[in-house]
């Protein structure tokens, strides 16, 4: 069973005891809470009722806080911290936004996708402070669940109903290599014929890497990966560097370097990305969730 506390303890006079102990005097305190002396005054006197032992002592016509009162100062602030986190987590959890909006990103889309969905989050709530965490895949699924990021903007998660989704586009992924590549000239890619070649990667759990497992499987063999990064835009260096192919999504076209060509699949190999605007379900009616949402189908998206 839990503790009865004196109904004269109450979250006000405990900020008014913090503030009064700040200010040093019942008029600033009153000043700065926009109150009167007397009302602090008998906040403090109601206070001690509640605690059934002095707080302060009169020294001349000056109300001076014992160590019984800096001690109970200290528990308040701790504890009106606790429930400000705790409101603001169940404002959250019924669907009242916070200040800020922690938005979660491939890599790749850092370039133009995000940006865009940003600014046009800013142009419906532009008091809303947006955070960007860029990750894999698997690594923004896994903060979406743990809720250390509010929304995501990543390939479509497999086997995640907890998950809102909304499609924002399809991309492509097409065959990379470098310019000086005999590969460069060619207006499509059977992957067979590059069972021989050396190919670089990204790491597991991003969504460029499992369609780049997906399209091999189609094509009948293991590719020789001889480095894995954890950024597409290494990912691209390294083409563009001499060392080794790989595949990559369309939407990276206007940041590739001039070193590296991008050359389509033949149609057996054709895999796609769909790219999707991801949530938890129980934050669906969360306000700056819906802003994002609806920014996000303003805005003409594509991979191209």
């Amino acid at each position: 069973m839990l503790p009865r506390i004196s109904e004269e303890i109450t979250f006000r006079k405990l900020e008014i005891l913090i503030t009064f102990l700040e200010s040093g005097s019942l008029a600033r305190a009153a000043e700065r809470l926009g109150t009167s002396a007397v009302s602090v005054h008998r906040a403090l006197h109601s206070l001690e009722a509640g605690t059934r032992c002095a707080l302060f002592r009169l020294e001349g016509r000056n109300l001076q806080p014992t160590d019984a009162a800096h001690a109970l100062a200290d528990v308040a602030r701790e504890i009106l911290q606790r429930m400000d986190e705790g409101i603001s987590a169940t404002r959250a959890i019924a669907g009242y936004g916070a200040e800020r909006i922690r938005i979660g990103s491939l890599y790749s889309l850092t370039s133009g996708t995000v940006p865009s969905m940003i600014m046009a989050l800013k142009a419906r709530k532009p008091d809303v402070q947006a955070e960007l965490i860029l990750g894999s895949n698997s690594d923004l699924t896994q903060r979406l669940r743990d809720g250390t990021i509010d929304a995501a903007v990543m390939g479509l998660p497999e086997a995640a109903p907890e998950l809102e989704t909304h499609d924002l586009f399809v991309d492509d992924v097409f065959f990379a290599a470098p310019a000086q590549s005999p590969y460069a000239a060619l207006t499509s890619i059977d992957l067979r014929d590059c069972a021989e070649e050396r190919f670089v990667s990204l790491q597991e759990g991003f969504v460029t890497y499992s369609r780049f497992v997906d399209a091999f499987r189609i094509a009948g063999f293991e590719p020789q990966i001889v480095m894995k990064t954890n950024d597409i835009f290494s990912l691209m260096n390294l083409v563009g560097g001499g060392i080794g192919c790989t595949l990559l999504p369309g939407r990276i076209r206007g940041v590739l370097p001039p070193s590296v060509r991008l050359i389509p699949l033949q149609e057996r190999y054709a895999v796609r990305q769909t790219i999707a605007l991801c949530f938890l379900r129980t934050r669906e009616r969360d306000p700056n969730l819906l802003a994002l949402l609806a920014a996000s189908r303003t805005l003409k998206l594509g991979g191209h």
